[in-house]
């Protein structure tokens, strides 16, 4: 009876023991997805604000599917890092190093012998982890191209397929494919070696072992049994080994891409806030003062040209390119006026004439690389010296390409700011004459716009005049639709202009003739300079200027 009882306890205490590890394997488990899931969610949204606070001379030269690849994507290489992979791999190296130190307690020789072996066999695992995390940094870096690609494509499928330049966008495509695929062979036979570090280190401790169990015994140093209990604690690692190889590959790929968000966070804006001068309220007085611009990739181009030149000797290392080089790369040169507050400036010119960069330095996507652009009603505040959320505040933009979200009109007016409230947004609607129109969609501020559900460019340009308009701005820059609309919807959008410009200093870069009435003052650009600048009733009346010639001419066919 008593070996019955104790073989029910020994078997109850076992089951116990059984049960209680699992219950720990799972707990362990589900603190390490909680982790891993909060971890590279705070690190997305980091990482997400990081890239909306960069300039747009970083978004210019990074797409948006590579952007999405590296802060989804390289996060995602480190979910498992965050979860299981330094519990696991702390483990396994307990258990490796344990298994040593009892092989010393046998005997020093053997211990000796078989640290060595694994000393070893680490220092080459720390070559190839150096070898193979530049190699997977490629991979990830060339997949972040192939997502760029796959945007650009699926963006412009429209285009594409009416101009059946789909076998072109594929050839492409099987290039960057082919380009990953040896790439990543590449990391993979430098891999073949890691992987076989847990058949190669325990066959080398097995010859050692047998070597010194040979030996040991013949001597009568150790017993027949001492001899196998090695055995045994050398058969025990060849698991964990078989773990830390595992765990190895995935710290590879997590370093790597560890690697990448470094290098995203290094990324720094280069347009930095001012002393935090307010701007203010009322309509904005608009002063460039001998503006200059040139974008920085041609800013690259240039400094590639007079090195080039230097080094033919052509130029010393420190002269400036010849004018013509300079004046050929330069978006836009020496731009002077003012604009008084409340009046209209009509900006006209051909496309690349400089029109939409003079909207984008009055937004301060970038600076002027000289001059100066003020704002202000009486005293005037140089951009550079106020913030970049005072200038959003301050100066409201309606684009030609109105960028909608999938979600509710509401989120879309709103930009999803929970402090404007339906009172605020149904009062600034009836205002600009746009409530019929809200009527008529089927659920109202509530309608989802989605692939079920879209606007028109009429209609989304009516949306983007009222999220100008719930900002209250004191500048507006109106960027026309060139595409032609039905007369209904014109009408609402002529209704609306004229009340958004109400009470307000105004840049319209015009492409039709009805707009260009709405004008008080008229700029004419070529090439990046000011060919003509004037009140429109007296440009439009004297046979001389260039807007006179215009409008003779046909505004909408002389400024395509």
């Amino acid at each position: 009876g008593r070996t019955l009882n104790e073989l029910v306890g020994t078997a109850v205490l076992f089951t116990g023991i059984a049960v209680l590890a699992q219950l720990i394997l799972l707990a362990g488990t589900y603190v390490g997805e909680v982790v891993a899931w909060t971890a590279t969610n705070n690190l997305r949204s980091d990482l997400a604000l990081h890239c909306l606070k960069l300039d747009m001379t970083f978004h210019k030269t990074h797409k948006p599917g590579e952007l999405i690849e590296r802060v989804d994507g390289d996060v995602n290489q480190l979910a498992n890092f965050f979860s299981q992979l330094i519990i696991q791999l702390g483990s396994n190296l307990l258990l490796v190093i344990g298994v040593l130190i009892l092989l010393w307690l046998e005997d020093w020789r053997v211990g000796l012998t078989v640290t060595a072996v694994a000393f070893v066999g680490l220092q080459v695992l720390s070559m190839l982890n150096r070898r193979l995390v530049p190699r997977w940094q490629s991979v990830r870096a060339l997949e972040a191209d192939l997502f760029g690609y796959l945007e650009e494509w699926l963006t412009g499928t429209e285009e594409i397929q009416t101009n059946h330049a789909a076998p072109y966008i594929l050839r492409r495509l099987y290039q960057l494919m082919r380009q990953r695929w040896h790439l990543t062979q590449s990391a993979m036979r430098l891999n073949v070696w890691v992987i076989g570090l847990p058949i190669i280190v325990p066959a080398l401790a097995y010859v050692v072992a047998y070597l010194w169990g040979d030996h040991l015994f013949r001597s009568s140093v150790m017993t027949i049994g001492s001899v196998y209990l090695i055995f045994y604690y050398i058969d025990v690692i060849r698991g964990p080994l078989w773990g830390i190889q595992r765990q190895v590959q995935d710290l590879q790929r997590a370093a790597a891409s560890l690697n990448r968000i470094t290098e995203l966070f290094a990324e720094q804006p280069t347009l930095h806030d001012g002393d935090r001068a307010a701007l203010p309220d009322g309509p904005l007085s608009v002063q460039f003062d001998g503006v200059s611009f040139i974008y920085e990739d041609d800013l690259r181009k240039l400094a590639s040209l007079n090195r080039e030149a230097a080094a033919a000797g052509d130029v010393a290392d420190d002269d400036e390119l010849p004018a013509a080089d300079y004046e050929a790369h330069t978006v836009l040169q020496d731009i002077t006026f003012t604009l008084p507050p409340e009046r209209v400036l009509g900006l006209l010119g051909r496309t690349g004439s400089g029109k939409t960069t003079i909207s984008r330095l009055l937004l301060r996507f970038y600076d002027p690389v000289a001059g100066a652009i003020r704002l202000g009603n009486g005293r005037l505040t140089d951009l550079r010296h106020t913030t970049q959320s005072e200038i959003r505040r301050r100066v409201g933009m309606v684009t030609q390409d109105v960028e909608l979200f999938h979600a509710s009109v509401r989120d879309n007016l709103t930009l999803f700011d929970d402090s404007i409230d339906d009172g605020r947004l149904l009062a600034a609607l009836d205002e600009l004459g746009l409530r019929g129109w809200l009527d008529a969609l089927p659920d109202g501020l509530d309608t989802r716009l989605d692939a079920s559900h879209s606007l028109s460019a009429g209609e989304a340009q009516l949306l983007a005049l009222a999220r100008v308009f719930l900002t209250d701005p004191g500048l507006v820059i109106l960027d026309e639709a060139s595409s032609r609309l039905d007369p209904a919807t014109e009408a609402l959008l002529e209704r609306a202009i004229d009340k958004l410009l109400t009470g307000r200093t105004a840049v319209i870069i015009a492409h039709r003739l009805h707009t260009v009435q709405r004008a008080d003052e008229i700029m004419v650009l070529g090439n990046g300079r000011i060919l003509e600048y004037g009140a429109r009733a007296s440009l439009a009346t004297n046979p001389q200027s260039e807007f006179y010639n215009l409008l003779q001419t046909g505004l909408e066919e002389a400024i395509a």
